[in-house]
């Protein structure tokens, strides 16, 4: 079993910056992928941003340019820095991971965490 413990969320105004974290702990080898998924109310969840444990990154079109994924391997945890926010990235933003056990890959998602930006 992994958990996932997310933070930073809360409430912006338009054009200020945010900086979520997810912590992964419990029977983890190797975290292969890290991702932020968001979900609005009434809307599917879309992906966000990833990285791979080399570090390469990708994001959503909506988010490029103002949005950075990092992750700190030795602690399992995944960043996700928020600038430029708009009120339409309001959503509650869920941490995702691929996890290695030693045996088999499992995906994990978080909670979540709200995003509200409004002035």
């Amino acid at each position: 079993q992994v958990q996932l413990v997310e933070s930073g969320g809360g409430l912006v105004q338009p054009g200020g910056s945010l900086r979520l974290s997810c912590a992964a702990s419990g029977n983890i080898v190797i975290v292969n992928h890290m991702a932020w998924y968001r979900q609005a109310p009434g809307e599917q969840r879309e992906f966000v941003a990833g990285v791979f444990n080399e570090g390469i990154t990708n994001y959503a079109d909506s988010v490029k340019g103002r949005f950075t994924i990092s992750r700190d391997n030795a602690k399992n945890t995944v960043y996700l820095q928020m600038n430029s926010l708009k009120p339409e990235d309001t959503a509650v933003y869920i941490c995702n991971v691929l996890v290695y056990d030693g045996s088999r890959t499992f995906n994990y998602y978080g909670q979540g965490t709200q995003v509200t930006v409004s002035s």
